[in-house]
């Protein structure tokens, strides 16, 4: 009985130690996700300096009655190829910014420059209302950092416009759809701009060369 039950045992400690995965040499350890997506990122990149595209080729909108607002991501990868003044300009305001944005942060934040403004007198907005929606997660600024001094009014004059660093502790591929949202209204302008983007990443590089 006894040389029964250690039979069984060995077979299933063989079994177990069959079904273990096992490495074989010279192969790497899969790379965590969080360092595939820095990789593709510094793939992106192309020295600032040489594009062409201005703010609004890469600013999806929403028009809400007499309020528009713009949504400009400040992330690298886009800026670098707006003209060399528009990404001097945003590559200095992101930078004032950071350190308060990293704060708010549990990791590297995605900054993004939300603009309101006004086709008529006395409008009211909603900072908090603007929110992202990006790979089936619906993102909400962890913080809001104002750039113009009446942004804590939330109220607008005609041809007035009021600015504010919006701070994201979400990573994003910005190759991918960003659908933005204020109140009951969204815009899917994202996906109209990531060709865009291909193709002045492109011509920077044939630039450079």
């Amino acid at each position: 009985m006894k040389r029964t039950m250690l039979g069984v045992a060995a077979v299933l400690l063989a079994a177990g130690c069959a079904a273990a995965p096992t490495a074989e040499p010279g192969t790497a350890p899969a790379r965590p996700p969080a360092a595939d997506d820095a990789q593709a990122r510094a793939q992106r990149l192309v020295p600032a300096g040489y594009g062409t595209l201005r703010q609004d080729d890469v600013t999806p909108s929403l028009r809400s009655g007499p309020l528009l607002i713009k949504v400009t991501p400040l992330a690298e990868e886009v800026i670098r190829l707006l003209a060399p003044d528009t990404y001097d300009r945003l590559h200095a305001l992101a930078e004032s910014r950071r350190a308060e944005a990293e704060q708010a942060a549990f990791g590297t934040p995605e900054l993004f420059l939300v603009s309101f403004f006004s086709y008529e007198q006395d409008v009211a907005f909603t900072p908090e209302d603007l929110q992202l929606t990006h790979q089936g997660r619906l993102m909400r600024a962890t913080r809001i950092l104002p750039v113009t001094g009446g942004f804590g009014r939330q109220r607008l004059n005609q041809q007035e416009n009021q600015s504010a660093i919006y701070v994201f502790d979400e990573r994003i591929d910005y190759e991918q759809p960003i659908t933005v949202r204020y109140e009951l209204l969204e815009s899917g302008e994202w996906s109209q701009i990531i060709p865009k983007l291909e193709i002045e990443r492109a011509k920077v590089r044939s630039r450079i060369r």
